[in-house]
């Protein structure tokens, strides 16, 4: 029974340790976007138009500078503001008092092309203090990030979070988990074998 717990804790370490191993920031340095919101195109503004509600709008390139004040992206309706760094850290932003937010879906995504040097692999929060429900964060493929909003609530006007962008070349391939398991299962039964051969002595 004890080595049975123990060969499942062990097992457990080594699938938190390879899941974990995947969180490598990736960089979006000369990348370009294109944006959605609820589907539309329309419900995007970008950086690179200063805003205004134009054809094309939806895509911009990123602020190399990574100025906190030249978000990429402002939703049609301004209620909230979408900020890429170069280094893959996105700050999602609300615009005015939650008070006044209407209930509803709010969902964006975010399309990098082939404008990344490297593919993406992850998206995972990196702060909440400045919001209660959770976002859900999903990446779509290798070149685009989708987050729904629609469950978050924020704790006061210009409440922001964090995601970190992940590369994909540091998430472990399935095979090297199998592998990292296979050890340590291994490694367990070894020493229940040892101690069966004790218990005979």
């Amino acid at each position: 029974m004890k080595t049975k717990i123990i060969l499942e804790t062990l097992i457990l370490a080594a699938a938190l340790t390879a899941t974990q191993a995947g969180a490598a920031p990736i960089s979006l340095q000369g990348s370009t976007i294109t944006a959605t919101y609820n589907g539309s195109a329309e419900g995007m503004l970008g950086l690179d138009h200063w805003f205004a509600a134009e054809p094309g709008s939806n895509t911009t390139a990123i602020d190399p500078s990574d100025d906190p004040m030249n978000q990429e992206f402002i939703t049609s309706d301004f209620w909230f503001a979408f900020d890429f760094s170069t280094t893959g850290r996105l700050a999602v932003t609300l615009n005015d008092d939650p008070a006044n937010l209407p209930a509803g879906d709010y969902r964006a995504s975010f399309d990098f092309g082939a404008s990344l040097a490297k593919q993406i692999g992850s998206f995972t929060l990196l702060d909440t203090g400045g919001i209660g429900g959770l976002p859900a964060l999903s990446v779509v493929n290798d070149h685009t990030i989708a987050i729904d909003l629609s469950s978050v609530t924020w704790n006061g006007a210009f409440s922001t979070f964090y995601a970190q962008i992940g590369d994909a070349a540091a998430v472990p391939e399935p095979g090297s988990i199998g592998l990292a398991l296979a050890g340590v299962a291994g490694l367990a039964m070894s020493r229940r074998r040892k101690g069966v051969a004790r218990a005979q002595r």
